[in-house]
């Protein structure tokens, strides 16, 4: 069966139930699904609890399902910018599980390598560190992380072929790569679909099995999420 769809709702047609965990990729703006995200709004699904570095902005990416207030729970390392996640979570209706950022990656690529947990030093003595198993190694205390898996890993690529193989541009390479492991079904949104064999074989970031679906050919709007322009 092809792997291509012709449109976002249809790559998730089928693998979106209330309740579910899903993994997006990007960070801030950069690198993120957001074709595959208006899909999720758009369908309606609830209840989700969504891993991601963070939460978009108000108006645009992760933040279109915090209005519609499809989000309860948020894993996330940086949720700063955006003001209805502030306004969600202080009033009790959003859940959230902080992360140091690299401690976040880490869960994420230990759950595509199929490690239930590590040991690190990072959050010990902080609030971060309450409730998890602690351990001493060579006179350092760690602290037990699990790793995370998603019922549905959405990514974006800028390049991909036929077989979900894909290529990532620049700072897009962020937290998509670990994601599209880590997710029980992979649906990824690229830039520009290119023929079987076009993609050199040492320079793929993301191996065509882990990737179940794709989609190609969509505007795409890559926002700034911060414009900073030097005068004269």
């Amino acid at each position: 069966m092809s792997k291509v769809y012709k449109s976002a709702a249809a790559a998730l047609e089928g693998l979106l139930f209330d309740g579910m965990t899903i993994m997006s990729g990007g960070f801030g703006l950069c690198g993120i699904p957001e074709n595959l995200i208006l899909a999720l709004r758009e369908s309606g699904v609830k209840d989700l609890t969504v891993i991601s570095n963070n939460a978009g902005v108000d108006d645009f990416g992760l933040g279109l399902l915090l209005q519609t207030r499809q989000i309860k729970k948020m894993v996330s390392s940086y949720v700063g910018e955006n003001e209805t996640f502030e306004k969600q979570y202080l009033s009790g209706e959003l859940a959230l599980e902080f992360n140091p950022q690299g401690t976040l990656a880490e869960r994420i690529r230990a759950g595509g390598a199929g490690i239930p947990g590590f040991y690190t030093k990072t959050g010990v003595g902080t609030l971060i560190a309450e409730g998890k198993e602690h351990k001493d190694f060579d006179g350092e205390t760690y602290i037990l992380e699990r790793g995370l898996i998603a019922d549905l890993a959405i990514v974006k690529a800028w390049r991909g072929d036929e077989e979900g193989n894909l290529v990532y541009r620049k700072t897009a390479r962020n937290f998509n790569p670990m994601m599209a492991t880590a997710g029980k079904a992979t649906v990824a949104e690229i830039e520009e679909l290119v023929p079987l064999g076009a993609l050199d074989a040492d320079c793929i970031h993301t191996p065509g099995i882990y990737v179940q679906r794709v989609v190609a050919g969509l505007p795409h709007e890559k926002r700034i999420e911060k414009r900073t322009i030097r005068e004269g």
